[in-house]
């Protein structure tokens, strides 16, 4: 979850995750808002949540690293349910010479903190993801995607793959030879591979079978990724150099579940769908999805939730 605390330290200057270590403070902050928290108590729930980040970048590959923002989420929940019941801290968790601001980052802009407050709000910077990743290799898959489609590219017609990305990709997503289907999702080699070959990157396609498939293998293999300070995150450069001497090129500006190229409604009801599938019986998938659209409709809120049981 973005937040304004998250905002004021640079995310250049830490190695930490950034969804561990100040999504905590998004949900200290929401919880304290439903609980009726006073300003003193507010500040104390934001204290607790500063002291307790969580998150660093070694375990991105492995399991711990969906550990990150749920363990945030129920760290900031216990700081407000401490701070209602009188539990204190720091009135300055975030911005004292001690705390948490300068511990993260060694450089701040306190006034992301404080601009645009109650006119702007961060939770609109929140899209959909498409695919199952680091939002930083989704340009590449894009491209990927968009070139299979058009050629009706196969991996046997491919002599390579250069990729030209913002340095933070390879800095997140430079494992080379990923063993399992979790480190394949911080594989940039590995992504490319994966939408020439599937046509789609979702939690079906970062399993350990496909990671180990030898026709993906070959071609994440003949997959180069170079950083380039010119590109942005949300951008990527794809060049196929095709068997036959063709080049083809792709330069994503703007990847599919940005801000400014939204999910389509029919995308994302393929995808809850899809991981839905095997979970819940398709008529209660259909169900769910129509009750989340109406919830601000519904009588009691509680639907959505005995909607989403199993069994």
């Amino acid at each position: 979850m973005p937040d304004r605390a998250g905002c004021a330290a640079s995310t250049r200057g830490h190695r930490l995750a950034s969804d561990g270590y100040h999504g905590v403070f998004g949900a200290a902050i929401a919880a304290g808002k439903l609980l009726g928290l006073d300003a003193q108590r507010m500040c104390h729930a934001i204290g607790l949540a500063a002291t307790q980040p969580v998150g660093i970048r070694e375990m991105f590959g492995s399991m711990t690293k969906s550990f990150h923002p749920g363990r945030a989420a129920q760290n900031g929940l216990l700081a407000a349910f401490l701070a209602e019941k009188g539990y204190t801290s720091s009135l300055q968790g975030i911005e004292a010479k001690r705390g948490w601001a300068r511990v993260v980052s060694v450089k701040q802009d306190w006034r992301a903190i404080t601009d645009g407050l109650g006119e702007s709000y961060e939770i609109y910077r929140n899209t959909y993801k498409p695919f199952a990743c680091g939002l930083v290799v989704h340009p590449v898959i894009d491209g990927c995607i968009q070139l299979r489609s058009e050629h009706n590219l196969t991996a046997d017609m491919i002599e390579r793959i250069a990729l030209d990305v913002d340095p933070i990709v390879l800095e997140l997503t430079n494992k080379r030879t990923p063993r399992t289907g979790l480190e394949g999702k911080f594989s940039v080699y590995y992504v490319a591979a994966l939408a020439i070959v599937a046509g789609r990157a979702g939690e079906a396609q970062f399993s350990d079978g496909m990671v180990r498939d030898p026709v993906i293998i070959a071609l994440r293999d003949r997959v180069t990724a170079m950083p380039d300070p010119s590109i942005a995150k949300q951008q990527a450069r794809v060049r196929i150099h095709l068997r036959d001497g063709r080049i083809l090129e792709r330069f994503v500006t703007e990847a599919v579940g940005s801000i400014k190229n939204p999910m389509s409604d029919a995308a994302l009801e393929a995808k809850f769908m899809d991981l839905a599938e095997g979970i819940l019986p398709a008529d209660k998938t259909r169900r769910l999805m129509d009750l989340c659209r109406t919830i601000e409709r519904l009588a009691d809120a509680g639907d959505v939730a005995r909607a989403a049981t199993i069994g």
